[in-house]
């Protein structure tokens, strides 16, 4: 009997009855997303720390600031690391370079293209919310349209709101008798860009320019221009309606019937797409995500009488709708995706894979390969980058922006498991989407991938084998670069993807290098004393000092297949881990990672529990985010999200023998995944 989709994904609407930063929700299209109160607009923005703000956010609205345009990369200076026979300069010493260190960091940053909310005469954002009453909202999941229902002073009011799935447009449709009395407005209001969790500055009113021009038939155009950034709103209503200037950046949009419909368009270019009605933009939004919800994968646990199945269910189909509208876009996605800024709204490429992977397993790669395409744009920069170090091939970088460029850290720069990810990417694509468009030209990034892996190891004479490190800095990110030697996972992680690689350039009839054979067949055995893994060779006290932060000697037997891994060894290991590790420093998306490792090992009883563990950051809000509590940059957190789903996709397609769900309380059913795991 198939699944009944709209029923299960229309059981986990979320319905919002009061203000609640966590329960902000959003609608997007992977590119653009827009974010509301309990209002449906960006009416009461929050004013405390750790709420999540409210904004509209785009792939493309990045900002420098002034005098900051120009990227002076060379006047850096570099701190040069002993790396066996070479030396390797790193941009991980700000001492005596901050501003310059700093500049670097957070240019360009994200920022907040501007403020659609409610307005009323005479009254402060606050007090709107003092005057409101009967608060019933909803976001309906399987159309994409948030409806909000409220009274404002006794009087009934309510307003769609939805995004158009190929543009970066929000329509609304705003009933109320309130509007024909004058009484309710539309608020458009336009800050100056930040780096800040908001993205935005409204203090700064001189330094920028919001410029309003009537076009006709309910048409306004506002030029917008902060610095060097240009970009264009664009406001169609129905003729009848009327959009002014109430002051500098902000605008108000009235109308004299009781409804008013209104699609607001942002693009960095004036021409293309003109902004369409609210019924075009409804119509279009419900096919899209009929089709989201149809096309691809489903996993169906409703049947399970395990009382938390209820949970996992909400947890799996929120992630999916939160991901596609944050995580689907052009480029890779920041922590946060478009709902915030984390780390200035750069996006950091060893999270990529968690973001958006899940995509192909469940039958969607189109929306992983928008992302993708990006990283045959900057191989030119991932070539030079390694060869300034004095590498072979194209090293990626780790905390970036559109452009490609790195961003100078203490610790970024010296991270390393974000190389193996474009050939992870590439076996993902040829298992469940042999047919990928990408895959031709993929094989150029394969091996530039590839030739610096292998020549980044280096070869040990006294043992005979090639060794990973240092200077390092491995997933679990407490450990000194310079003293670190053959991290557990990056070791196994660098002789998947080698071994992967081979096989795919093969495939391809391209001719494979000898060097990745010989560093294949001789790369260093994962570190261990006999009885557990450890975080790395020169760690003796993994699960004692050190015992905090990413569990990541789990990993190589889960997200990965463990080709290289004693089982014996692992069980042992999963189990200290559990009994030392401090499991509220773990992130959001060590626990899926961790079912993982449990789910292979045949524990599936566990598998369930590390899912759905009680640890602060193992938190999911009533709007689906992950959020990293307690800290207050983190209110949500998409890894989180996607690890989640690539655990569910592992154990409820099984390794081919059924579903890695426990036998008791658990009915899992699936249709459409793709065999990857």
């Amino acid at each position: 009997m198939p699944i009944d989709r709209k029923a299960l994904v229309a059981a986990q609407n979320p319905t919002v009855h009061t203000y609640d930063s966590a329960s902000f929700l959003s609608v997007g299209n992977g590119n653009f997303t827009f974010s509301v109160d309990c209002t449906g607009l960006q009416t009461i923005l929050p004013d405390k720390e750790g709420q999540t703000p409210l904004c509209t956010m785009s792939s493309w609205g990045m900002h420098d600031y002034p005098g900051k345009e120009e990227k002076h990369y060379e006047r850096l200076r570099l701190r040069r690391y002993a790396c066996a026979t070479r030396t390797v300069g790193y941009m991980t010493d700000a001492t005596d370079q901050e501003e310059l260190f700093n500049d670097l960091r957070v240019n360009p940053h994200r920022f907040n293209l501007g403020r659609i909310g409610l307005y009323a005469e005479g009254c402060t954002p606050s007090e709107f919310l003092d005057r409101i009453s009967g608060i019933e909202e909803q976001l309906d999941l399987y159309r994409g349209v948030i409806t909000s229902r409220f009274f404002y002073q006794g009087s009934p009011v309510q307003v769609q709101t939805l995004c158009h799935p190929q543009f970066d447009q929000v329509s609304i449709r705003l009933a109320s008798p309130l509007l024909r009395e004058g009484r309710l407005k539309v608020l458009l209001a336009f800050p100056y860009a930040s780096h800040t969790i908001s993205g935005a500055d409204y203090q700064q009113l001189q330094q920028h320019t919001s410029t309003l021009a009537a076009e006709g038939n309910g048409r306004y155009r506002i030029d917008r221009t902060l610095d060097q950034m240009h970009y264009v709103c664009q406001v169609q209503s129905e003729a009848s309606a009327k959009l002014t200037e109430k002051s500098r950046h902000t605008f108000l949009l009235e109308s004299e019937s009781d409804v008013l419909e209104a699609s607001i368009w942002f693009s960095p270019d004036a021409t293309g797409w003109q902004a369409g009605s609210f019924e075009e933009a409804k119509t279009a939004s419900e096919f899209w995500w009929k089709a989201f919800w149809e096309d691809g994968a489903f996993i169906d646990l409703s049947q399970s009488e395990d009382s938390r199945a209820a949970e996992l269910q909400r947890r799996m189909i929120l992630s999916r709708y939160l991901l596609a509208i944050q995580s689907s876009g052009d480029t890779p996605p920041a922590e946060t995706g478009l709902t915030c800024n984390s780390w200035y709204g750069k996006f950091h490429l060893e999270m990529h894979l968690l973001h958006a992977a899940h995509f192909a397993v469940f039958g969607q790669p189109a929306l992983l390969e928008r992302s993708l395409s990006w990283y045959l744009k900057i191989l030119p920069g991932a070539y030079e980058r390694a060869k300034s170090q004095g590498y072979q091939g194209a090293r990626w970088p780790k905390m970036t922006d559109p452009s490609g460029n790195d961003s100078p850290s203490a610790i970024g720069t010296l991270l390393c498991w974000q190389q193996p990810h474009p050939i992870f990417y590439g076996v993902l694509l040829k298992k469940t989407h042999p047919e990928s468009p990408l895959l031709p030209a993929w094989a150029t990034i394969i091996e530039a991938t590839a030739a610096f892996m292998a020549d980044y190891v280096v070869w040990d004479e006294e043992h005979q084998w090639y060794v990973l490190g240092s200077p390092v800095i491995p997933v679990q990110e407490n450990h000194d670069p310079e003293s670190t030697l053959n991290p557990t996972f990056e070791l196994s992680y660098w002789r998947w993807a080698l071994e992967e690689a081979i096989h795919f350039l093969e495939d391809a009839k391209i001719h494979v290098d000898p060097k990745l054979r010989h560093v294949v067949g001789h790369l260093a055995p994962l570190p261990q004393d006999g009885n557990v893994y450890l975080s790395q060779q020169n760690c003796p006290d993994t699960y004692g000092a050190f015992a905090y932060d990413h569990p990541s000697l789990l990993f190589s037997l889960g997200l990965l297949d463990g080709r290289d891994v004693d089982h014996r060894i692992m069980a042992n290991s999963l189990d200290q881990v559990l009994k030392s590790w401090d499991l509220n420093a773990l992130w959001g998306w060590d626990f899926p990672l961790m079912a993982m490792n449990a789910a292979r090992l045949g524990r599936f009883d566990l598998a369930v529990d590390l899912l759905l563990m009680e640890s602060e950051k193992n938190t999911y809000t009533p709007n689906g985010h992950n959020a990293q509590l307690p800290k207050p940059d983190l209110p949500l957190y998409l890894p989180g999200n996607g690890a989640l789903l690539l655990a569910l996709s592992l154990m409820a397609g099984g390794l081919g023998a059924g579903p890695l769900f426990p036998s008791k309380g658990w009915v899992v059913r699936s249709e459409g995944l793709r065999r990857f795991w």
